[in-house]
């Protein structure tokens, strides 16, 4: 998402974002799939359909007008419910 009025912030602050933000959330993604026991190994199963980037720009635009979870998900191409989980 290139222009400013969607988001709220310019592209050098949302590169600064997915710097900063992006190794965190990865890390933190990945302790929660290995905390506790598992029947299928870790990564096995449905993978995400949104990117990290994606997730965070739908829910900037969440935060930023107000949007039901309905208009990311148009955007997108993805179900409501991948943008609840996106954004939550």
């Amino acid at each position: 998402m290139r222009s400013q009025p969607i988001t709220g912030l310019t592209p050098g602050v949302i590169a600064e974002l997915v710097a900063e933000v992006g190794p965190l959330w990865h890390e933190r993604h990945r302790a929660g799939l290995a905390s506790r026991p598992r029947r299928r190994a870790v990564g096995a199963g449905a993978k995400h359909k949104l990117v990290f980037i994606d997730r965070l720009s739908a829910t900037l635009v969440h935060l930023r007008h107000g949007a039901t979870h309905d208009v990311p998900a148009c955007w997108f191409g993805v179900d409501r419910s991948t943008i609840t989980r996106a954004i939550r």
